[in-house]
Parts: C-alpha cells; sequence; structure tokens
C-alpha cells in the first residue's frame, strides 16, 4: 500500500455548495475528472467546468425523483476496490469499472429540515440521505486508497496537499479524513433515529445513542487518583435553541479558580435545587446549601440577602465549605452576607450578579467560583427535553424518568389531627421541594423561621410575613428512625410546632414518635404502609396533623 495516492477521478454530490466552484476548479487544474449529481452537476457546469453526469458512469438514469442515481457498483466498486489487489483489479476490469480516488459529499440537510417550524413527516422522510452515506463510508472503508471529503472547511487542506505532492494525497490526511467521515454518517443516523424515536414516543428505544461533547479536563474526579472530565450535551447550529433551561454545564463562570467534579456535582443539585423552589413559590427568592449533593439549608425569603440569610442558618457547621444556589440575582446586600466571617463557600450559583456584588465578593474571595447561570422560565416545564436521567453501572447502564413531579395542592390528604392551615400547606410544599433532593432514607424538618435580626432588608413575604427554612435534616441513612432523630437532633428546640416531612412512607408508628416527643405537630408523608394506621392513631392522640400525598421521592 502506497502512502502518496493520485487523484484522478473525483465524485462531487453536495447539498451545501459552499466554496464547492473553487474546490473544482483546483481539482481540475490537477487534472482530475469531476463525476456529479443532479443540482451539484448545474452548479458546476454553470461555472464553466466540464463533468461527466453520474448516468454516463453507471449507464443507468437517475430514477425516482433522484431517490437512486449513485447506488451501483460502478460507483461502489470503484470507491472500494483495493488498487493492490489482483483479483480486485481482474473483477474491475472485466466490469469495466475504473477507479474513483475522491468522493466530495455532504448529506442532505435533514436536521435543518426537522428543526423548521410545521416539518411534515413527509418532509423529513425525504431529507434522509441515502446514497451520500453509502458513498461515504465506501471512501471511508478505502481510505488507504480513496481520499473522502465531507465539510467545505478541508477544501483548502486537500488541495494544498496535492500541491505539495504532485497531485497525491497522504496516507494520514485519508485517514484523518475517513476518521471524521465515519463521525459525521453517525451523527447523522443519530439525529435520524432521535427524530423517528419521538415521532414513535418510545421514551425507551431500542438502540440508546447519547452524544456529549467534552467541555473539560477537571484536575480529578471524586478523589485524587481518579481521573475526571465534563461533557456537555451537543447541541447543533442548525437545531433550534435548546429550551432546558439553566444548567452548570452550561453556565458562566464570573470567578475562581477552575471548578472540580465535586463541585460540579454539587452545584448541579443545588441549582436543582433551587429552580424547584422557584416552581413552589415563584414570588419569593429561593436558596440552598449543598454539601456531598444533599441539602443542608434552604430557604424562602421575600429578598436574596433573607433567602440566603436563612439557608446558612439551616445547619451553619455543614454549610462552611458548601455550594449556594439562589434563584434570582445577587445583589450588593446579598454578597454582603456571603462575605461575612462566618460563611466559607466553594461555589456561588446565581441567574446573574451585580456589579456591585461581584466586586465585593471578588475582593473578599480570591478562589471563589461564581456561576451566573442565566434567567429560569417558571412557565417552562423541567428539563423539558431531558426528561431521563442516566446512571453507569459495571457492564451497563440504567434509565429512567427524572423526578420533576411535586404533589398537587389536592394530593395532600388530611388523615388525622386537626386539619390543616393554609400556613402548613406552605410549609409542606417546600419542604417536598427539599427533601426530593436528600439521599434516602431522608426526612426533613423546617417552618417559619424564628426572629432574626439582619440587614438585608426585612424578612420576606411569606406566611405571616416570614422567611421559611429547613431546620434540620437526616438522609441517607439505612432506617427511617435514624433519619428521624437526626432530623430533630439538627433542629433542636426550632422542632416546636414544626413540620416534618418523609420521602417514603413510615414502615412503624417509631419514627413518628421521635418526631412528635421533640415538639413536631405536623408530619407528611406519601403513606402506603400496612401499618399507617398506626402512625394515624398515634397523631391523632396527640393533636399531631397528619397529611399523606401519595407520591414517593426515594433518591439514591
Amino acid at each position: 500500500m502506497a502512502d502518496l495516492v493520485p487523484i484522478r477521478r473525483a465524485i462531487l454530490s453536495v447539498s451545501d455548495k459552499t466554496n464547492l466552484v473553487a474546490f473544482a476548479k483546483g481539482l481540475v487544474g490537477h487534472g482530475v475528472e469531476l463525476i456529479s449529481t443532479g443540482g451539484t452537476a448545474a452548479a458546476l457546469k454553470a461555472a464553466g467546468l466540464t463533468v461527466t453526469a453520474i448516468d454516463d458512469v453507471t449507464g443507468f438514469p437517475e430514477i425516482m425523483n433522484g431517490r437512486v442515481k449513485t447506488l451501483h457498483p460502478k460507483v461502489h466498486g470503484g470507491l472500494l476496490g483495493v488498487r493492490d489487489d489482483k483479483s480486485h483489479l481482474e473483477q474491475m476490469k472485466k466490469h469495466d469499472i475504473r477507479p474513483i480516488d475522491l468522493v466530495c459529499v455532504n448529506l442532505y440537510p435533514f436536521e435543518q429540515t426537522v428543526s423548521k417550524p410545521g416539518c411534515t413527516e413527509e418532509e423529513a422522510i425525504e431529507n434522509i440521505d441515502i446514497g451520500g452515506p453509502s458513498m461515504i463510508r465506501s471512501a471511508s472503508k478505502n481510505f488507504e486508497w480513496v481520499a473522502v471529503v465531507t465539510n467545505p472547511s478541508h477544501y483548502d487542506r486537500v488541495l494544498q496537499e496535492m500541491g505539495g505532492n504532485n497531485g497525491c494525497t497522504s496516507r494520514s490526511l485519508r485517514h484523518e479524513l475517513a476518521a471524521e467521515a465515519f463521525a459525521t454518517t453517525s451523527r447523522y443516523d443519530a439525529a435520524i433515529t432521535a427524530y423517528m424515536t419521538r415521532r414513535a414516543a418510545a421514551l425507551y428505544p431500542p438502540l440508546l445513542k447519547l452524544e456529549f461533547v467534552k467541555a473539560d479536563d477537571l484536575r480529578y474526579g471524586e478523589n485524587p487518583h481518579q481521573s475526571a472530565a465534563m461533557y456537555r450535551l451537543l447541541e447543533r447550529p442548525s437545531e433550534a435553541p435548546p429550551r432546558r433551561g439553566p444548567t452548570i454545564a452550561g453556565a458562566e463562570q464570573l470567578h475562581g479558580k477552575e471548578l472540580s467534579y465535586n463541585n460540579i456535582n454539587d452545584a448541579s443539585a443545588a441549582l436543582e435545587l433551587a429552580l424547584a423552589l422557584k416552581r413552589v413559590d415563584a414570588g419569593r427568592v429561593g436558596a440552598c446549601v449543598v454539601k456531598h449533593t444533599n441539602p443542608c439549608g434552604a430557604a424562602m425569603a421575600g429578598n436574596a440577602f433573607d433567602a440566603i440569610d436563612e439557608a446558612i442558618a439551616g445547619d451553619p457547621v455543614a454549610a462552611y465549605g458548601g455550594i449556594l444556589a439562589v434563584n434570582d440575582e445577587v445583589d450588593a446586600a446579598a454578597a454582603q452576607r456571603v462575605c461575612e466571617k462566618d460563611v466559607f463557600l466553594e461555589v456561588i450559583a446565581a441567574p446573574r450578579f451585580s456589579a456591585e456584588a461581584l466586586e465585593m465578593i471578588r475582593a473578599r474571595w480570591a478562589n471563589i467560583r461564581l456561576l451566573a447561570v442565566g434567567e429560569a422560565d417558571v412557565d417552562l416545564p423541567p428539563s423539558p427535553d431531558t426528561p431521563l436521567e442516566y446512571r453507569s453501572i459495571p457492564g451497563g447502564l440504567l434509565v429512567q424518568e427524572r423526578d420533576l413531579r411535586l404533589a398537587r395542592l389536592d394530593e395532600f390528604e388530611h388523615r388525622a389531627g386537626p386539619a390543616p392551615s393554609e400556613e402548613q400547606i406552605e410549609l409542606a410544599r417546600f419542604l417536598e421541594a427539599t427533601a426530593k433532593f436528600l439521599f434516602s432514607n431522608a426526612v426533613l424538618v423546617g417552618g417559619l423561621s424564628p426572629a432574626r435580626t439582619g440587614n438585608g432588608g426585612g424578612g420576606g413575604n411569606g406566611a405571616g410575613g416570614k422567611a421559611i427554612r429547613m431546620f434540620g435534616a437526616g438522609a441517607g441513612q439505612m432506617d427511617r428512625v435514624t433519619a428521624c432523630g437526626l432530623a430533630v437532633g439538627k433542629a433542636g428546640n426550632l422542632a416546636q410546632d414544626a413540620v416534618a416531612f418523609s420521602d417514603a412512607f413510615f414502615p412503624f408508628s417509631d419514627g413518628p414518635r421521635l418526631l412528635i416527643d421533640a415538639g413536631v405537630k405536623t408530619i407528611v408523608h406519601p403513606g402506603g404502609s400496612k401499618r399507617d394506621q398506626e402512625t394515624f392513631d398515634l397523631c391523632e392522640s396527640r393533636g399531631v396533623t397528619c397529611l399523606t400525598t401519595g407520591l414517593r421521592h426515594f433518591r439514591h
């Protein structure tokens, strides 16, 4: 096999005709015979170039409105024939098949077509290229002898190499072009698969193909001995703008050192919770502090200062070195709070930062990462184009729908004790949104914030004009009783008259008893245990309101 292979015949068939004529003229300047199809041939002839029509090569006309034109042995035999294989050469001579040394093809604009509003299925199907990918794959397979060009950006490079090698291309260039060509057909097939799967409403297709592009190599993974990288979901310029809302992967870093694997993972969990709080009450500011992907503090208040202040107060010890996410602008007052001596944060994620806030935080902290994630649309369903989540396991992948739902107001069912007030329902909804992000088994205690002094400009517009926040949580426990004990232990005296939320039912009444003994006055859980009645009877006898939602929120 030779390194340098001359180009004598080339087939050109492109949808994107950018710089096509200049490339064709360059090939002709090296004595290359041009073979072409349909509109490409017309464009080349209009530029004064001599072109051999594809039906002159095949001896067969283009038929079926151009669906069949290059699918012929005289095309694919010319591409796939191995030039130093005696039997191949004998068969090519016998069947009058001449070698084709270069294929220049870019495909029907399928992605651009299906991204247009009102695109019909018929239009989409007619823009599925068959002959183009076939020629690309044939040429790529035989890259030892054939050059394949699928992108106008490579035209000049091919001509330059031919100019320096007496009309020949090198093996290294052909190999590189073939690799890109296979990637092109792979992406093309993936786009068609995605379209057909959506049309068939298959949430879990028989073949799952994910496409991500590497954004960064990270310093290391969860631990220093593990390597890591971050990938972003692949977005093509031809596609309609994505509607997935703010993400950490798409955030703009405004300050601080590079993000670590753990920073990104925790910040993503924090941002999801902050956005969930916006869906609970778009009229107030929500904030949370996350540590090891579990919220250790969360709050809603009338302004960013109070929301951040209350979130930190949820567990000041755990909040130290945590990740803060806010669903509204970090202004000067909020910046003043995060610059106080009792605060140390790794990351702050927010839709935006005021100029004054940026100046204050940058002056106070050299390394803190500030991430501007952009605005959230509360009218947009959460993550509408990414409804699934994926978890790798050795030898496979688990795929499930993301847990995006919160209980509707009519799903909060009164089961025991005094009827709930609007305030208790509001607290229950806030706690559900927060507990959903705790590892199971999870129990969360929270309520109206106690009177706190601050310089943020007031205490919110929530129930009773006060902020609401979590007081304590038990998360990731092997039994729910221990989770209850941890939650009230963290809450301390704040458990008096508080609301408790459990991510799943109580199998026995021992957990609820711990909560009630600590002073909790409202218990909310999904229900569904064979012994639910024991919990209901306990609450009734102790004058504690008990609500069920019918909606479990396990997170592992």
